[in-house]
């Protein structure tokens, strides 16, 4: 496809270079394209490793993929120790390279949407006069929290221990936030509200959530910034999902087969993502709890596959990955054992699965707590005393927690379950024909094609 002229909008598109975020990224991309086809170009950044990762899935072919050099290790070599250097890396190594790209670009770009992680590319915009739209792939909420946290953090030294009440956060996500700090290192930290700061100089904000699902959150972001915040969301990628159920099925993997023929909403899924994943200690006590409670299960285990297949018993399946959105959609899955990252909390909501919350690193505290207190969607596995230190669960614990979760004649199992499916409804109204959501996408193209 040929793109030249003037009708056509040109979009370059620079994630973070993590799976949660580029994810997000692609779906919003796939979203504009969806909607203009013929219209939209977009050049999407990232760099040659993740290239490798994704340059074969299909795509739009108004979607195109440019580089820039690798600026830190390989992403499966990286841990959790290893992610503030990692941090630090992207946002201050990448500027460069992704200025000489813009360079070499052959039509002007109309708008870069830049990840606000990034910090560096609403300041690239503003040199070269490109108007920037930045993106955020957390909850609203966690944004707010954060806005108000680099607001009190210009007076104040910021350690958790001195963390007073900040008169816009609940005293509720006061104690998230309080965790956050706390489990966070100081220079990154810092690092993280330095890009919470650059997005006062930016055109638009998109956020990747829903308008009903955070409402009194988003108004409030309104009222606060001159510029339009568009909520777009939920940014999972539900195109392809319609996509493959209209299509044949006979590939389908395994997992869906096996969940095929699994009674109506039987089965536990249960992932933790791919960064922070729980111990192996605490994966052998999940493990030993799912097969004494006797429930179904499909447990995404990342590099713990071929170590726990063995003990998985006879309910459970045992898998190195999977289409997390198609699986969630499917009719066998009755609950989601989460970690509570964004993606799979919207994943979840969208699918209108409740949530067994496992909260381990950053937003996923306040995700948990907008889940169980606020949603009402989910319960929280609460963490057990005495334990050792990576160890957080006893099995005698999650094997109760487990079997009361799937139980869908209690009535707090039905309690969570229409919750859920009402979140489902709220999700599907917002991406219909004039949806919220679906209102927000066009008045975007609006904005940056005129």
């Amino acid at each position: 496809m040929n793109f030249s002229g003037e009708d056509v909008c040109h979009i370059v598109a620079m994630p973070f270079p993590g799976r949660g975020h580029i994810n997000p990224m692609l779906s919003l991309s796939k979203f504009l394209i969806s909607r203009k086809p013929n219209n939209i170009l977009i050049t999407f950044v990232v760099t040659e490793e993740w290239l490798g990762f994704i340059g074969s899935d299909p795509k739009p072919k108004s979607v195109r993929y440019a580089t820039i050099p690798n600026v830190v290790p390989p992403e499966r070599e990286k841990t959790i120790d290893s992610f503030p250097q990692f941090y630090e890396a992207a946002i201050t190594k990448m500027e460069a390279p992704f200025e000489q790209l813009l360079d070499q670009l052959e039509l002007p770009v109309n708008v870069i949407v830049g990840d606000v992680e990034l910090r560096w590319p609403v300041d690239v915009g503003n040199r070269r006069n490109i108007p920037v739209a930045s993106l955020w792939t957390m909850s609203a909420s966690f944004y707010s929290m954060l806005h108000h946290l680099e607001v009190f953090s210009r007076h104040q030294h910021l350690t958790h221990d001195k963390l007073e009440n900040i008169p816009e956060i609940s005293s509720v996500h006061m104690e998230d936030l309080r965790t956050v700090v706390r489990r966070n290192d100081q220079p990154t930290m810092q690092l993280a509200l330095e890009c919470i700061s650059e997005v006062n100089k930016a055109n638009y904000l998109l956020l990747t959530t829903v308008q009903e699902l955070e409402a009194e959150t988003i108004d409030t972001l309104k009222s606060i910034f001159p510029f339009p915040i568009y909520p777009i969301g939920p940014a999972v990628p539900y195109l392809e999902l319609e996509e493959k159920i209209s299509t044949n099925s006979n590939h389908s993997h395994d997992y869906i087969k096996w969940l095929d023929s699994q009674p109506a909403e039987s089965v536990l899924y249960i992932s933790f993502g791919s960064f922070n994943s729980a111990s192996s200690a605490q994966t052998d006590e999940i493990i030993e709890a799912l097969k004494n409670s006797e429930i179904r299960y499909l447990y995404v285990a990342c590099g713990e596959t071929s170590r726990l297949k063995d003990k998985c018993g006879g309910k459970g399946m045992v898998i190195p990955w999977c289409d997390q959105l198609k699986v969630l959609s499917h009719a066998s899955i009755g609950g989601f054992w989460s970690h509570c990252g964004w993606n799979s909390t919207l994943e979840a909501v969208f699918s209108g699965v409740p949530i067994l919350t496992f909260p381990l690193a950053y937003d996923q505290f306040p995700n948990s707590t907008q889940i169980v207190d606020e949603w009402k969607n989910g319960w929280k596995v609460e963490k057990s005393s005495k334990l050792e230190s990576d160890v957080f669960f006893a099995k005698e614990d999650m094997e109760e927690l487990v079997k009361r979760f799937m139980d869908l004649e209690s009535q707090e199992g039905k309690k969570i379950r229409d919750r859920a499916r009402e979140l489902r409804i709220m999700c599907g109204k917002a991406i219909c024909k004039g949806g919220s959501s679906d209102r927000n996408l066009d008045a975007f193209i609006s904005d940056i094609s005129s």
